[in-house]
């Protein structure tokens, strides 16, 4: 598709975000740290490895289930350390706000941050505040960024999955972008579903004290599962092989998703990872998420494959086989 104006689609982490990285912010940027387009920048600084990332949050509503904007913003530049294999250390916080917004909501999403701070242990130390006229940003944006060191002997890479890994998901999918949609469209049904908004590094550390032989996490946010998984195939050129039966999701979830004609595969989540283990080490790894508060539903959900590089391929529960491709569109903007 070629368009000459940026459309919604160009931000859901599926086929357009990265034909537009491709196509015009790779040819200017390029260079060897930023080409991996992992979750965060690697890098070293005399002999220390460290992670660096930034991301932006435009999330609507800025109050839902489980959190707000605030804890949101933390929690996803620590998970993007941490999907580093880093230990976050420091944040940076920047606000765009609209003019005429509530004093009371702003210290309310402050105080979401502190609290998601302390819960990740990492320290807000810089940042900047923007004021724009009424009409000009939607109540408020959220910048963060972050860094932290990476353990000697850890190496996690979208690039290096190998054929027998085991896939890991470390809980139900879909919770956070079916939360925000309901809290969005005034939905009401019958479930205390919330998103699942959750600092994710302890639960890194925990994995990687066990086994520093895991070799790709991602956190599967905008895009979901389904794209992450294809992320991680084209640039491993691997092959992924998952089984729907073991993939874990809330039954409000997919009652949801199947009323409205979601595919749960590619709803955001916000406090999941996905991990490609050495299968020596896969059971161990598992058993440490499980241990973590944020892991008690992980499962073992497929394998890396030699056959079909760069393709997702699922077993569906009545035996057939169903390719998963990278998300087209976007099933639900303005989700993070």
């Amino acid at each position: 598709m070629k368009t000459g104006t940026i459309l919604l689609d160009h931000g859901s982490g599926g086929k357009l975000s990265h034909r537009l990285i491709a196509d015009l912010v790779l040819p200017i940027f390029d260079n060897a740290i930023l080409s991996p387009l992992h979750d965060g920048a690697v890098f070293d600084i005399d002999g220390q490895r460290l992670a660096f990332s930034t991301d932006t949050f435009v999330v609507d509503p800025i109050f839902f289930p489980g959190g707000n904007i605030g804890d949101l913003a933390v929690n996803g530049t620590v998970n993007d350390l941490a999907m580093c294999g880093a230990e976050p250390l420091y944040l940076s916080v920047g606000l765009i706000i609209e003019e005429g917004f509530s004093m009371a909501d702003l210290k309310k999403i402050l105080k979401g941050m502190g609290s998601a701070s302390e819960k990740a242990g990492v320290k807000v130390v810089t940042g900047d505040t923007k004021v724009v006229p009424k009409g000009a940003v939607d109540k408020i944006f959220v910048n963060t960024s972050g860094i932290g060191k990476i353990p000697h002997g850890v190496d996690i890479s979208s690039r290096n999955a190998q054929p027998g890994d085991k896939i890991i998901l470390s809980g139900t999918m879909g919770d956070h972008g079916v939360a925000v949609l309901t809290q969005r469209e005034g939905m009401t049904f019958d479930s205390s579903l919330k998103s699942d908004t959750a600092p994710l590094n302890h639960m890194v550390a925990g994995m990687l004290s066990v086994c520093q032989d895991i070799h790709v996490l991602r956190d599967p946010t905008r895009g979901g599962v389904g794209t992450a998984l294809n992320e991680i195939a084209g640039k491993s050129g691997v092959g992924v092989k998952i089984y729907e039966e073991k993939i874990p999701l809330k039954d409000a979830v997919a009652g949801i998703c199947e009323l409205l004609g979601f595919d749960p595969l590619y709803i955001a989540n916000e406090g999941k990872l996905i991990a490609f283990v050495n299968p020596r080490h896969a059971e161990k790894v598992l058993a440490a998420i499980k241990e973590d508060e944020f892991g008690k539903d992980a499962c073992i959900i497929g394998e890396v494959i030699s056959d079909h590089p760069g393709r997702v391929i699922m077993k569906t529960r009545i035996g057939g086989i169903r390719i998963v491709d990278m998300l087209t569109g976007d099933q639900l903007p303005r989700i993070c």
